[in-house]
């Protein structure tokens, strides 16, 4: 166990051990984040095993929403501080300031998914709509349970935007008016031949 602790490993033998490139592993080095501990005769880096470790931190980091730079800089800060104290402090603050924007997105997130919610509760009774109404009709939807003008936002406004052919709105209704009453007509009709 100590012996693979203390085996040193090439940048390609490390890049697969975390599921990166070489490429990003010479980045995380260009920018002070990992460091190798020797170089072999021939020039190879060598990197500790627990380069692993400061990789996964890294990427952990970047799962949160730090950027390359940001990690980088109060990496530095870390390091180039007077005490452990003012360190931690700063890391403490960073934290704090990310934890904050985290809870932001989540507040965000959690109105979006309640507008995609109440959006696809409103739609589901759609499936049941007779087929003689056309698009720019479902922004004023009346039947089917809903109430006239009241649609959930993120269908609402899709509906509003649908364009009016025929010479407009008022085009369009007397077209609809006539499609309604032939369909009335024609149920009328079936209804006398039964």
């Amino acid at each position: 166990m100590e012996s693979a602790k203390l085996k040193l490993l090439r940048v390609g033998e490390l890049a697969k051990a975390v599921g990166k490139s070489v490429r990003a592993i010479h980045l995380y080095e260009e920018l002070g984040l990992l460091r190798p501990v020797q170089r072999t005769s021939g020039g190879f880096r060598l990197f500790r095993a627990d380069a692993v470790d400061r990789i996964n931190w890294i990427t952990k980091l970047q799962a949160i929403g730090f950027s390359l730079t940001e990690i980088q800089g109060f990496v530095r800060e870390f390091e180039n501080a007077d005490s452990g104290r003012t360190a931690t402090a700063r890391v403490k603050s960073v934290f704090q300031e990310k934890l904050g924007q985290i809870r932001n997105s989540l507040a965000q997130l959690q109105v979006i998914e309640n507008d995609i919610v109440e959006a696809l509760e409103y739609l589901d009774s759609c499936k049941d709509c007779a087929p003689i109404y056309r698009p720019h009709e479902c922004r004023a939807c009346d039947h089917q349970g809903h109430e006239r003008g009241v649609a959930p936002e993120l269908f609402a406004g899709l509906s509003s935007g649908v364009s009016l052919e025929n010479g407009g709105a008022a085009g369009d209704l007397v077209g609809l008016t006539r499609v309604r009453a032939s369909a009335a007509a024609e149920d009328g009709d079936d209804e006398e031949a039964n």
